[in-house]
């Protein structure tokens, strides 16, 4: 851990064997180095390390020191490990500690965990949990931010309450702390009367008052007077931009861009035909990505392995994910470059244009060959402040998810939104009534979606009609706890029995998935730490999940557009982010709160609705 006093302690001694003075522990030859700083490259490189950290880089034979272990890689080019300017852990469903196994082979040794998820679970014990994995030993540094989004709204609750008292705390306690989550509350800044402003400032306040760096969400904000008001607000940076004309006007008002792979083959075309010379206030983010497709995909490797075919300078596009990201997120003394004092954190590549990793070291040891991760994985056992999350209350029945109708009714008109809704009004349907209940209609791709509290234990939820997702089969449901960014559970169903029958398995299990058909659990993976991740290795998880998508495939599901592809295809994953409730976000389905208690809110306004009337 990064402590002041350590860190004088290290450095007295680095200083040292800079010199010549005091031995090393280990000298790396390699055939080439690159420096970040300057995008060249120097051949016959050795790197003496001391402890964790590097205390001389320079041609082989330069030391005037003394280390009795000298390893040699002639073949082979060093660059320093990648890192992660923007990423939630959490995506990728695994704790920190098997992160670290499946991200460290694939070049990550360093990343800026945006505390969003885990925070609005267990709010005050954020940082102590991205701390812990590298305390019992893991060789991935997580410098925590914690959530700025804590409750993302006014009108969310539970998990607990992050405002100026807690984040000083976190920044003024930990050197680890970077800063403060992605602002994704756009109308709490602007506008006094948000009932989120005074909490949202404060956590600003509290970041510049350590002189942390404020990290942005501007998704939907494309005109020119929001765009400067923004960076007026010390919102640093944006990660939401989707072209490069709307980057470009971004980038030219002061913003630091972090751009993530589906957009970057457009956007990198776009800024090199501008004739973009200076890339420094650019970073690659890989933001969200699951253990199964980074195990498909890769790390950050593959997003400099895209910039590279994307048309990009090897040089440039390894800057964006080492010294651009730690100059950004103020870390350049110890991550983002080969040079004293750093980290000893590198990444030996057999071959620069393919971007092929033969090893990485990390800590100032070799973690790996190839993909494989050679380092033990910490034993954690987490407690159960991290492990108890998912609270619903007690074992539910259809009668929680069902819609009464007013006496003497045949229809009842009722609100409906879809995944990723985000107009300024929801949709009205005419939907019919059987047995006193307001029924969903298959043929208008019209099903029910319910958002239930996994905080208060008191079996409270909300529910609605949803257009265009979840299961037409009959008797279905999916249930998760992935729920972004307040992670209440959410459960979407083609029968009142089947949806009560997925969210008590799923709290059975203590959050994660659980799929029901013809009324039996078909399918379920277990997210046991948070309701967000799993202690156990990628591909086990990825084990589980197949074998959800497999029982899923034997399921009907509604789409929008109806033309879409496999049922998988974005879903189930897609629709946990349909439950966002920032900006662009208008009307949504919140778990019931005081004067909520139906759930269904206006998030810009706070204005309230029935969703049956």
């Amino acid at each position: 851990m990064i402590t002041a006093k350590s860190e004088v302690q290290i450095r007295q001694q680095l200083t040292l064997v800079a010199l010549g003075k005091a031995p090393a522990d280990l000298v790396l030859h390699v055939g080439k180095l690159l420096d970040t700083a300057t995008r060249t490259w120097s051949s016959a490189q050795e790197i003496v390390i001391k402890g964790d950290r590097i205390a001389y880089v320079g041609p082989i034979g330069s030391w005037t020191g003394a280390c009795e272990t000298i390893v040699k890689r002639p073949d082979l080019m060093a660059i320093p490990g990648l890192g992660e300017v923007h990423k939630h852990i959490e995506s990728s469903h695994l704790t920190p500690e098997w992160e670290a196994a499946l991200v460290l082979p694939r070049g990550n040794t360093w990343t800026c965990e945006a505390s969003h998820e885990f925070s609005n679970v267990r709010g005050s014990r954020t940082v102590e949990f991205w701390l812990e994995a590298r305390k019992q030993g893991s060789p991935l540094k997580i410098f925590p931010l914690p959530g700025s989004a804590v409750p993302p709204t006014a009108y969310e609750h539970g998990g607990g309450y992050l405002g100026y008292d807690e984040q000083k705390d976190f920044i003024g306690n930990s050197m680890m702390v970077a800063g403060l989550d992605e602002v994704m509350d756009w109308p709490a800044v602007w506008n006094p009367e948000n009932a989120s402003h005074k909490r949202l400032w404060g956590m600003i306040e509290a970041t510049f008052e350590a002189r942390g760096v404020v990290e942005g969400h501007a998704a939907g904000l494309k005109d020119l007077p929001t765009i400067n008001a923004f960076a007026a607000a010390g919102l640093a940076s944006d990660h939401e931009a989707w072209t490069a004309e709307e980057f470009w006007d971004k980038l030219t008002h002061g913003l630091f861009i972090e751009l993530r792979p589906h957009s970057m083959p457009e956007v990198l075309q776009g800024l090199i035909e501008k004739g973009l010379e200076d890339w420094s206030q650019i970073a690659f983010t890989t933001d969200d990505r699951s253990a199964s497709e980074t195990l498909e995909k890769g790390a950050t490797d593959y997003n400099v392995r895209l910039a590279i075919q994307s048309g990009l300078k090897p040089e440039i596009a390894i800057q964006c994910v080492t010294i651009n990201p730690a100059r950004h997120m103020r870390l350049t003394p110890w991550v983002g470059s080969l040079t004293p004092g750093r980290f000893a954190d590198i990444v030996l590549l057999s071959d620069l244009e393919s971007f092929e990793i033969a090893e990485v070291w990390a800590d100032g040891r070799q973690v790996s060959e190839g993909k494989r991760f050679t380092d033990p994985v910490p034993e954690i056992n987490w407690p159960d402040w991290a492990r108890n999350t998912v609270q619903v209350g007690g074992t539910l029945s259809a009668a929680d998810f069902a819609i009464p109708a007013k006496a003497g009714r045949e229809t009842m008109s009722a609100a409906v939104l879809r995944p990723f809704h985000w107009e300024e009004d929801f949709l009205t349907y005419e939907l019919p009534v059987k047995d006193g209940l307001v029924q969903r209609d298959v043929s208008r791709n019209i099903t029910k979606f319910a958002i239930v509290d996994r905080f208060s234990g008191t079996k409270s939820l909300s529910k609605m009609f949803w257009a265009g997702t979840g299961p037409s089969t009959p008797d279905c449901a999916l249930a998760s706890s992935l729920a972004h960014d307040k992670h209440n559970v959410w459960c979407v169903g083609s029968s009142d029995e089947a949806m009560a029958m997925a969210v008590n398995a799923l709290s059975e299990i203590g959050g994660g998935w659980a799929l029901v058909r013809d009324n039996k659990v078909v399918a379920t993976v277990r997210y046991e730490v948070a309701g967000l991740m799993s202690s156990r290795s990628a591909e086990m998880l990825d084990a589980d999940m197949q074998k959800l998508y497999a029982e899923g495939a034997k399921i009907d599901w509604m789409f929008e557009p109806s033309s879409s592809p496999r049922w998988w295809a974005g879903f189930p994953e897609r629709l946990a982010f349909a439950t966002l409730t920032c900006a662009p976000w208008r009307w949504v389905l919140v778990a019931p709160a005081e004067g909520i208690p139906e759930g269904l809110v206006n998030v810009a306004t706070g204005e309230t609705h029935p969703v049956v009337w």
